[in-house]
């Protein structure tokens, strides 16, 4: 439009300096001739459109991950096939782990089901995009940014009854003889669940089964179940199973995760006065650090409950447990068993909270200590305050610096020694609120605390070169591992999957100063991990594709982003010269009728 504008200036101008004067019928036809010579040649100078915008017809494409196979048959997805191929001019797209051309037909195998690398290819393409996929995509709101004219179809929902365990959770690292909490998420699929039964192994023990009310149209149900581990050293495997009449989708019933059970604690944490700083700190133990943990608890003086159970202990009991323990985290009164520093064998961390509010305290950096290149690059302004101790005694190296209102007198959190055994001092209460907050906090935390702990373990550490990082993890998922004992940058691991006469090997690579690594995912199964100083279990369960989840797409148009075409130049079209040389000599003609040169 705006070169039109311009052309239309510059014929109106030429036409009234030309003619502006002139009053005779015949200068206005000669003013309209030179209007259109002039507003043509200057609309041919720019090349100028000659009509609307020709949009290029849709991109189509289809998702092709694995939740059209669960409690489907294969009818909706040939069918979604059929209408995507007949609406494409070119090749269909299918999408769901990556974006690339589909084989015919394509398969309904990827375990992801990402449209974002399809919304950016239609947006680098500038055409609008027919999407049809069963309604059931990992980030729908991408959509929102696809050029004006997409649209989506989706397919008829997953049908049948169906129940499904989606999450187990469960330490990492326990104890033999100590009581197993574990906790199960049960989720139904669109027509619900009637009631059933939850079934929880551990090295094919069965604990005892739990009942399974009934469940409406995806809703989700979290079960609780506790039991004493068996008397069994090395990894094992807990099992959750859930069985319901009718269920048509067999493949999400059962979810594992390995356990390392240990004939004595990997760590002990005792607290006089027990607050969520402890509670966080236990959840790093098991989780982070992986050390098999107990924790004990001084509800009134003289009376011990053990964390979890609450079982009643006495404090003899506590005080052979924590003098026995490898890694001793002692909690309020760190003077509980007399003189500290004798309490423990082992690496020990006194933790004494301030016991008067000493005001608001930021915490600033972290000095150069043995942890801190876990600290590195930490966003400290981001963090809620804490309160700090004015009696911290000074140690070989500082953890953990802080200023009050960030920027005034500066005071130590956390000091550690290494000689003549690890020890460190935690003279400060509020880290809870850095994981309550959320955010980078959480990631502060768990670095903070899981590499002061990983270092007073080190001296206790597993003697495996490396281990996968327990928990769940699904087919599709990256593999996370830790390393064990050792410095090693490079560890060589054989996974040999059960029911299989050999393995493969995997070598490990450990950038310098961090303590895990991520390899490609695997295929379901489970795997035995052999690696240097010991053995391992690895668990794949199924994709998460298989599990029930409220379509978060419904068909029709969506959309408004910029969608670019090919329309007509004024300079591809012959008859507009032809219009511009008539228009010139027409001008000539009327201009000497006029009597003008």
């Amino acid at each position: 439009m705006l070169i039109w504008a311009i052309a239309v200036a510059a014929g109106l101008v030429a036409a009234w300096l030309a003619y502006g004067w002139h009053s005779a019928g015949l200068a206005r036809v000669a003013a309209l001739a030179r209007f259109v010579a002039v507003a043509g040649s200057v609309a041919l100078l720019l090349d100028a459109t000659a009509g609307r915008q020709r949009v290029s017809p849709r991109l189509v494409a289809l998702d092709v991950s694995s939740s059209w196979r669960r409690s489907r048959d294969s009818a909706a997805f040939i069918a979604a096939w059929k209408a995507a191929e007949d609406e494409a001019v070119d090749s269909v797209l299918v999408f769901g782990d990556s974006v690339r051309g589909a084989s015919s037909p394509p398969v309904a195998s990827d375990r992801a089901s990402r449209v974002r690398p399809l919304v950016e290819h239609a947006l680098a393409t500038g055409r609008p995009l027919a999407v049809y996929t069963d309604g059931e995509v990992d980030d729908a709101a991408a959509l929102g940014a696809l050029p004006a004219g997409s649209r989506i179809v989706v397919g008829p929902p997953a049908a049948g009854l169906d129940a499904a365990v989606t999450d187990v959770r469960a330490p990492s690292a326990v104890v033999t003889g100590d009581s197993l909490e574990v906790l199960v998420t049960v989720a139904a699929g669109s027509t619900g669940s009637p009631p059933g039964r939850l079934q929880v192994t551990l090295a094919d023990r069965l604990a005892p089964s739990i009942v399974l009310d009934s469940l409406g149209a995806y809703a989700e149900r979290t079960l609780r179940t506790r039991f004493v581990v068996p008397a069994i050293a090395g990894p094992a495997l807990l099992r959750a199973v859930v069985s319901v009449p009718g269920d048509v989708e067999p493949r999400n019933d059962t979810v594992a995760v390995a356990i390392d059970l240990a004939p004595g604690a990997g760590a002990v944490f005792v607290s006089t006065s027990p607050d969520l700083d402890v509670r966080e700190l236990a959840t790093v133990l098991r989780g982070t650090v992986a050390l098999p943990t107990r924790g004990f608890f001084r509800v009134a003086p003289g009376v011990w409950r053990e964390e979890g159970t609450l079982a009643s202990v006495t404090e003899d009991q506590v005080r052979r447990w924590a003098k026995d323990a490898p890694v001793l985290v002692i909690h309020g009164d760190t003077a509980v068993f007399g003189e500290p520093r004798a309490s423990s064998r082992g690496s020990l961390m006194l933790m004494a909270p301030p016991t008067q509010a000493t005001g608001e305290w930021y915490a600033t950096g972290a000095p150069p200590s043995p942890v801190a290149a876990a600290l590195t690059g930490s966003s400290w302004d981001s963090l809620p305050p804490l309160e700090v101790s004015p009696n911290v005694p000074a140690g070989e190296w500082d953890v953990l610096e802080t200023r009050r209102a960030r920027r005034l007198e500066r005071r130590v959190a956390i000091v550690g020694w290494e000689q003549p055994r690890r020890v460190v001092v935690v003279g400060a209460s509020g880290f809870w609120r850095w994981r309550f907050r959320g955010g980078v906090g959480v990631g502060i935390h768990t670095a903070l605390w899981g590499s002061l702990l990983d270092w007073m373990a080190a001296e206790h550490s597993d003697l495996r070169a490396a281990v996968p990082v327990t928990g769940l993890v699904r087919s599709g998922d990256a593999i996370r591992w830790r390393r064990g004992s050792g410095a090693d940058t490079l560890v060589q691991a054989v996974l040999v999957r059960r029911g299989m006469d050999s393995g493969d090997t995997l070598m490990l690579r450990f950038a310098p100063g961090m303590a895990t690594t991520d390899t490609p995912p695997l295929a379901e199964g489970v795997y035995e991990v052999k690696v240097h100083g010991g053995n391992a279990l690895l668990v794949v369960n199924a994709t998460a594709e298989m599990l029930p989840r409220r379509p978060n797409l419904q068909s029709g148009t969506i959309g408004g982003g910029a969608v670019s075409g090919d329309a007509p130049r004024l300079r591809n079209l012959g008859w507009v010269f032809a219009l511009l040389i008539a228009a010139l000599c027409a001008e000539w003609i009327l201009r000497r009728r006029l009597g003008l040169r």
